[in-house]
């Protein structure tokens, strides 16, 4: 092909990519503004109010902009168009974007038994079981002393001391008296003196075999142990009554420990038990309580535990300081949360309710006990709720400005609704008939608010309520002030009035007066 013809060739393709160029640019000109302009209008379009609420009372409300009891202005509520459910003032909705950029975490309120860990201190002290203390029955001189000081160790059928007793000469001397007699009466009753006397029975043997009266005597010890409170020294005068010593035996060990007055009735016989001392850092004993004190401190309001460890290794000594952890566990079941969702302040506790899209409201709740871990819910919230445990200060703080801290649909209806039978299905329904006086109507949304008067079947005071209005009752009797008797029932927790009729409202006694002294009665 010539350069000729390639040239006239390519010329039209050319003209057309040109002429293709500036429609396209056109286009995106004149037609690209316009949608985009559509785009934003539809966008920034002012949504419209539902009601207006005034800022200091959430029960106040009004279908137009106004002003509240207070003189304030009204405050108006936005439809989030079922983005997320309303539980009534304080609730806020965020954007699952800002959750997750929040760190927000749930977690669910639920049954379970509460392990609490009471931490106290205690002191090793000698089994008291195992306590020997040693008295002479006659008195006399210590010849000889086989222990010299306190903490000295002994063993079983060890010499402890030497005495002469005058009163232990004679009772040998009679004894060799019966025998040169052969009186076998005179001879057990001389036998029968001596061990009362606690001389030993080698002795008492020595003496029939020997015939030679022991003008010192020998005692032992009867047990295993270290000696305590060691009072005597070689030549001291002793008699009876007197304590010469006492050997404690330390192959196993008491732990007092002391609980305070509120935390006693957590404990019982066998509750487990660990213990660390410093002592021997880094290692821990298990136990259990041995016994329970009967009696309460006057002074430290404290109730004392007795804990016992087996010590045959020698690792405790009496008088140690000892950190004392009792594990209780509760029979009965309890709500618990984490101890992370919960929230206290000055006067009040409350969580952060998760209330499913995005919607959040912080409430108040009653706390019971605690252990490391979880804290009980005495009343605020029901089982299987969602609690925000993570980031709910900030949840918190943006809720708490309009929040009343009451619960929609919960507290109300606990107080409102009779003890339901648990066996009805979850349908079915609870009604009462009572008379009240309306507050407020917003006629578009079927919602009143009565100050409706006491329920005597269920035990209720009188109380202001919200309502809703069924569609086939006429809303025009619920005009401001108006006096009205109406039926209502109870469905999932709402309040719909089925049926009503104006009623005259009663006079007071002062109005009745009134109109008495008009007539000139």
């Amino acid at each position: 092909m010539s350069p000729n013809t390639l040239r006239e060739n390519t010329k039209p393709i050319i003209i057309g990519m040109i002429l293709g160029g500036i429609l396209t640019f056109g286009a995106t000109y004149f037609i690209a503004p316009s949608e985009s302009i559509s785009i934003t209008n539809a966008t920034t379009e002012e949504k419209k109010p539902i009601y207006w609420v005034a800022p200091m009372d959430a029960n106040y409300k009004k279908d137009k902009p106004g002003k509240s009891p207070m003189g304030m202005d009204l405050v108006a509520v936005y439809d989030d168009d079922g983005k997320g459910p309303d539980a009534g003032p304080g609730t806020i909705r965020i954007s699952p974007d800002v959750v997750n950029n929040l760190g927000v975490r749930t977690t669910t309120a639920r049954y379970n038994q509460l392990h609490t860990k009471i931490s106290t201190v205690g002191y090793v002290t000698y089994n008291e079981d195992k306590l020997a203390h040693i008295h002479p029955r006659v008195q006399g001189w210590v010849e000889k002393l086989y222990v010299k000081a306190t903490g000295d160790p002994v063993k079983k059928k060890q010499p402890l001391y030497d005495i002469y007793s005058p009163e232990l000469v004679n009772a040998q001397e009679e004894l060799l008296l019966a025998l040169d007699r052969k009186n076998s009466r005179l001879i057990t009753a001389s036998e029968n003196r001596l061990s009362a006397l606690q001389l030993p029975k080698t002795a008492i043997e020595k003496l029939k075999k020997t015939r030679n009266v022991q003008q010192n005597i020998t005692f032992y010890s009867p047990q295993n142990g270290v000696v305590e409170n060691l009072n005597i020294r070689e030549g001291s005068f002793v008699k009876p009554g007197s304590t010469l010593m006492v050997i404690g035996d330390l192959s196993d060990v008491w732990v007092e420990a002391e609980v305070f007055e509120r935390q006693a009735g957590q404990v019982k016989k066998a509750t487990p038990v660990t213990m660390t001392l410093d002592y021997l850092p880094g290692k821990t004993w298990e136990g259990q309580v041995d016994y329970i004190y009967p009696t309460l401190d006057a002074k430290t309001r404290t109730v004392k535990v007795r804990l016992r460890f087996n010590n045959e290794e020698g690792e405790f000594k009496p008088n140690m300081f000892a950190q004392i952890a009792i594990h209780t566990t509760g029979d009965e079941q309890t709500l618990l949360i984490p101890k992370e969702a919960l929230i206290r302040t000055g006067n009040q506790d409350r969580v952060v309710l998760a209330l499913g899209e995005g919607s959040f409201k912080s409430v108040e709740v009653s706390v019971g006990r605690y252990d490391s871990e979880s804290v009980e819910i005495l009343k605020g919230l029901s089982e299987g709720e969602k609690v925000v445990s993570s980031a709910q200060f900030l949840l918190d703080s943006e809720s708490s400005k309009s929040s009343d801290f009451k619960r929609m649909n919960h507290e109300t209806a606990q107080n409102e609704s009779p003890q339901k039978d648990m066996s009805n299905s979850k349908d079915s329904v609870s009604s009462a008939t009572v008379n009240g006086t309306v507050v407020s109507a917003m006629v578009d949304h079927r919602m009143v608010t009565i100050d409706r008067e006491a329920i005597l079947k269920w035990g209720r005071e009188a109380d202001r309520v919200d309502f809703i209005v069924d569609e086939n009752v006429d809303m025009s009797l619920f005009s401001n002030d108006a006096y009205v008797m109406f039926t209502f029932e109870i469905r999932e927790g709402n309040f719909i009035i089925v049926s009503a009729m104006a009623m005259d409202k009663p006079k007071t006694e002062a109005a009745i007066k009134d109109a008495a002294n008009d007539k000139g009665e």
